[in-house]
């Protein structure tokens, strides 16, 4: 217990909100995109009253539902951590994080929950059009939500539109606070990341279900889908990170300068593929690098400046987690961009027949499956170190905001956290696999009212 006395309680609130926000943020980043995926296929159906479509939809409704449910609850985790590790954030900020949490409650998440009962139970005793526009509010709810969240987490990223009396940060302008400055940036990264996401969780399923015999009519369909979109969004991911990067350099250098492992600022600094940041001797360690190359990403110029962290002691965020996490999203977003080509020009070149795809590439598709998690995961975790020391950037410091509760306290529940998490993210792994390897009964369409009066006439 004495070793538990030891250690620091703010370490330890941030890992337990890390470990919240980590398992959370898996499941909105599915069914953000996967939403709008299940209302591209309801139209499909519609619109050609081919069973595969339907299939394909009622297959992934599944994943959704599941999804959806994990992401609640762990959502609701998440928003009283706000209060037992972080009381100083809502008391000192409150006045703005409240009101956007509520705005996303109140406009994003009841119009979600308001429809999904319908989406999930009302095929068959609703009419075609209304199931389909409750898919549709479904899918404009899961965005709208992740419009509010990331307008407050990028106001504490670049806060504008507010004065400071007593301590307590106040609303000059909403205009100002909603739609601050990396806002639209990062709003735009975020959507397209649940799309690679759920792309390739499209693919790597439809993968398995062929290596392992058991394709069903949406099989082959699905996977083109999941390639397709997979190959359209990363080159759209690309532009949109490194348009970005170029605002994360104006309006948080420090963040950039970790990334890249710059310690003294310089012009022409290479762009590092490996090295080892050291912190205590201000230097890196078996660097590899491409000469003059991070200057011209940052600044579009070969000579351009890069302000090092020595010109940020003291208020600068620890620079291997970024450093190792920014490669490792780059490093599966430059595999998605391999996979998604290859895949879709071998699939046309297959004449879009999904059984003759070679193994090689279904086996690399499906360990691809959940390979926008990672990326995911990783670049939260850029975003959010980041920051740090500050939580609100620098105006606020963590350490001013946490909580006292002990630190053997926040530890043990730090310890259940994990161990539940750990347990959950296998389980939802498992069920995904026992789905895809025994998929729906492919059953009798359910008649809709249009099929109805056809088979009358």
């Amino acid at each position: 217990m004495d070793a538990l006395h030891a250690l620091d309680p703010v370490v330890l609130a941030r890992m337990q909100f890390a470990a919240n926000i980590t398992f959370h943020i898996l499941f909105p980043t599915i069914n953000i995109a996967l939403a709008w995926v299940l209302l591209f296929f309801r139209w499909r159906w519609l619109s050609t009253h081919q069973e595969a479509w339907l299939h394909a939809y009622r297959f992934w409704t599944k994943v959704f539902a599941l999804s959806f449910a994990l992401g609640v609850v762990s959502g609701i985790t998440m928003s009283f951590q706000f209060g037992t590790n972080w009381p100083g954030f809502m008391e000192r900020a409150g006045n703005i994080a409240g009101p956007l949490l509520g705005y996303e409650v109140l406009t994003a998440f009841f119009l979600e929950a308001s429809f999904l009962g319908v989406m999930l139970f009302g095929h068959g005793r609703v009419s075609e059009r209304v199931h389909l526009a409750a898919t549709f509010l479904v899918a404009f709810g899961t965005s709208l939500s992740a419009f509010w969240i990331l307008s407050l987490n990028s106001w504490m990223q670049t806060p504008q539109g507010f004065e400071i009396v007593n301590g307590e940060f106040h609303v000059l302008s909403w205009t100002e606070v909603i739609f601050n400055p990396s806002f639209p940036y990062r709003l735009a990264h975020k959507l397209l990341a649940s799309g690679l996401t759920v792309a390739f969780l499209l693919a790597g399923l439809s993968a398995w279900q062929l290596l392992k015999r058991k394709s069903q009519p949406s099989t082959a369909r699905v996977l083109r889908v999941g390639l397709t979109l997979g190959a359209v969004l990363i080159p759209l991911q690309i532009l949109v990170g490194d348009m970005h990067g170029l605002n994360t350099l104006k309006h948080q250098p420090a963040k950039v300068a970790a990334m890249e492992g710059v310690w003294q600022t310089e012009r022409g600094a290479p762009l590092l593929l490996f090295a080892w940041p050291n912190e205590k001797s201000r230097s890196n360690e078996f660097a590899i690098g491409i000469p003059k190359l991070a200057s011209l990403i940052l600044t579009h110029e070969a000579e351009g400046e890069i302000r090092g962290l020595d010109e940020f002691k003291g208020a600068h965020p620890p620079v291997a987690p970024l450093f190792f996490g920014f490669r490792i999203m780059v490093g599966t977003g430059v595999l998605m961009l391999a996979f998604s080509w290859a895949g879709l020009w071998l699939y046309r070149r297959r004449a879009w027949v999904a059984e003759q795809l070679p193994r090689p590439l279904l086996w690399g598709l499906s360990g691809m499956a959940f390979s926008g998690w990672l990326a995911t995961v990783s670049g939260w975790y850029v975003t959010e170190i980041g920051r740090q020391p500050f939580i609100v950037y620098g105006l606020l410091r963590t350490s001013e905001v946490a909580s006292t509760t002990p630190a053997p306290h926040i530890a043990l529940t730090l310890a259940g956290y994990v161990t539940l998490y750990l347990f959950l993210i296998l389980a939802y792994v498992g069920v995904l696999k026992y789905m895809a390897e025994k998929p729906l009964e492919h059953g009798p369409s359910t008649p809709s009212r249009l099929t109805q009066s056809r088979t009358f006439a």
